[in-house]
């Protein structure tokens, strides 16, 4: 990539022409960022440019102290030769594919996105380029995401069965973005309080005072045993198997991730259900999205993008595979 708009450097990706970063993995002297995920935002940049609707998650990614300019969806940004500029990427609050101009020549770097209809951020927003660097977490035809609506509905049924049972229905999800997402989704079916996990309760209050509108919620505390039975809590993976656990008599756990698609990843993780519900583009979202920006050429990161690559080239469009350090959580 050395002669391309984007270099690939030792601190991530740079722009030569208006000097910053998109996305850097070390300290930098000014950085765009896409969104507020840990793998995309670090602490320690001199300064940051970032959308105004994760403005707040992303001060508590990187500290209240930190120099963030946020800029509302479409609004320019001149840095030198380039004009910068952030849309929509579908995937959590705040989050944003990066436009980037020089001259005639316009690159995208997509962050992590997603298709689906999601309550709780702004809609992805098609960016057309000539160059498109996009993710490729879920990038295998096996991988279609199946209506948020029938998830949420399995979900409740779900809790529902286990209440009848007397044991907690504990779901296992990221805690920043999917465990909002999912109260969203919850919210249109209940008014019953979920529990939320110590981790994910801050990040809730943050959607909540944004005006996202999701089910009732209360921090699990110190209730333990049969003030659980028949109640839904949300927790991080990491809580999984952790002294935390011990609070719980009688529970089914569940996972909600894209790589619940694949039932052997729910028999490796040992859960009890597995619901298919992902912040990413399917397979399916991630060749409609290559198409639909126009993009000549493409570079796939982090995730299958190996697979992505070699099928956009059957297809006819310049694509190879950029190594980059961002991760796969889903």
């Amino acid at each position: 990539m050395t002669k391309d708009l984007l270099q690939l450097r030792a601190e991530g990706l740079y722009c030569p022409a208006g000097d910053f970063w998109v996305d850097p993995w070390r300290p930098v002297a000014r950085a765009v960022i896409t969104h507020a995920h840990a793998d995309h935002a670090r602490p320690g940049m001199g300064s940051y440019l970032a959308a105004s609707e994760g403005l707040e998650l992303l001060q508590l990614r990187v500290g209240a102290d930190a120099r963030i300019e946020p800029v509302a969806y479409g609004e320019p940004r001149r840095f030198g030769a380039a004009e910068v500029s952030l849309h929509p990427a579908g995937h959590i609050r705040g989050s944003s594919q990066v436009r980037i101009a020089v001259g005639d020549e316009v690159w995208v770097v997509s962050g992590d996105f997603k298709r689906q209809p999601d309550p709780t951020c702004s809609p992805f927003e098609v960016v057309r380029c000539d160059a498109l660097i996009t993710e490729a977490t879920f990038a295998y035809p096996v991988y279609r995401w199946p209506p948020t609506e029938q998830v949420a509905e399995e979900i409740r049924n779900w809790w529902q069965r286990c209440a009848d049972r007397g044991a907690t229905a504990l779901l296992l999800c990221y805690a920043l973005g999917k465990a909002q997402r999912l109260l969203a989704e919850l919210g249109r079916l209940t008014d019953d309080v979920v529990l939320l996990h110590g981790a994910m309760a801050g990040l809730t209050d943050l959607y909540r005072d944004a005006g996202v509108a999701m089910a009732p919620t209360e921090a699990v505390g110190d209730k333990r045993g049969a003030e659980l039975a028949g109640r839904l809590v949300l927790a991080p993976p990491s809580a999984f198997g952790s002294p935390w656990m011990r609070r719980f008599d009688k529970v089914e756990t569940a996972f909600a991730s894209g790589w619940m698609q694949v039932r052997g990843h729910r028999r490796r993780r040992g859960h009890d259900r597995g619901f298919v519900l992902s912040d990413h583009a399917d397979w399916f979202d991630l060749l409609r999205t290559v198409e639909e920006s126009g993009a000549r050429r493409v570079l796939a990161t982090h995730g299958q993008q190996e697979v992505l690559a070699r099928r956009l080239t059957e297809l006819g469009v310049e694509a190879s595979v950029l190594c980059t350090q961002y991760g796969d959580e889903d």
